[in-house]
């Protein structure tokens, strides 16, 4: 390795160079602080994602309806061009976003107006897998079990909160990894926005001046390393809560049924036996 390229660039070798550089990992803009705000960020999109999108798929893969309008949508909104929507976010609402006030370091004094605009641009990228996998685990589950729930007395809520929502928890628990990933990547997208953080901000001010060697070409690949690793920890701890919360046998039975949500597959329950 070189210290430089063809292109006048910074070699490899940089980047070992700036991962061993204290500097580079402390202080208001350094690795531990932006990969703070890439996490929290990431945790607000998406539990606000699955506040959402898990009810909404419960109703829908209960009753069999609205199945084919949802899949429609979801699919929509994956093509949603992510760059070009968050500046068209951007120019129609940061301006009416009054607040200039910040939170401590995370969300730094004037961030607001610009901030809000990129997580929705990220939250609506999230909602679909969630969404898609949450009505496509209820409606893989056998009509007699459902049926038989009703038989026992139990309500249309009972029958979702009691029966369904459990079985189909290896399911929405793999939307929710899909999502997860989804937002890590994606917030460095976000980072175009003014004054917002995560570890894009490396990717997005590296590009200002390539050339120099603590905040160009080094710290660019340094903070796609980054997230890439931050990816790998937050999908293996997902998997592991994946074990640890499901029961075996639904584990199993996921894993070979992966049911694709097409409209009209499953029957519907008769809502007058459910009360």
């Amino acid at each position: 390795m070189t210290l430089a390229d063809g292109n006048g660039l910074p070699g490899l070798d940089r980047v070992g160079i700036w991962f061993n550089d204290p500097a580079n990992w402390w202080g208001s803009n350094g690795l531990i602080a932006h990969t703070r705000e890439h996490l929290l960020y990431t945790v607000v999109v998406t539990a606000a994602a699955a506040l959402v999108a898990i009810p909404v798929g419960l109703v829908i893969g209960h009753t069999g309806r609205g199945t084919a309008v949802v899949a429609g949508l979801a699919n929509t909104l994956r093509a949603v061009p992510t760059l070009g929507f968050l500046i068209f976010l951007i120019v129609v609402l940061s301006p009416h976003i009054p607040v200039r006030r910040g939170w401590g370091t995370i969300v730094p004094a004037g961030s607001v107006p610009y901030l809000v605009p990129a997580l929705i641009v990220v939250l609506i990228l999230a909602i679909p897998p969630i969404l898609t996998s949450t009505y496509a685990g209820v409606q893989s589950l056998d009509a007699a079990t459902r049926d038989a729930a009703a038989g026992t007395g139990m309500t249309s809520l009972q029958v979702i909160r009691k029966v369904e929502l459990p079985c189909a928890l290896p399911l929405i628990i793999s939307g929710l990894r899909s999502a997860t990933l989804q937002v890590i990547a994606t917030l460095t997208v976000a980072a175009y926005a003014p004054l917002v953080g995560g570890l894009g901000r490396f990717i997005i001010d590296g590009q200002q001046n390539l050339g120099d060697l603590r905040y160009g070409y080094p710290a660019m690949v340094a903070g796609g390393i980054a997230v890439a690793v931050l990816a790998l920890a937050v999908d293996g701890t997902l998997h592991v809560v994946l074990r640890r919360t499901v029961s075996p046998g639904l584990t199993s039975v996921s894993a070979t049924r992966r049911p694709s949500p097409v409209p009209g597959k499953r029957p519907r329950l008769d809502s007058s036996a459910t009360h």
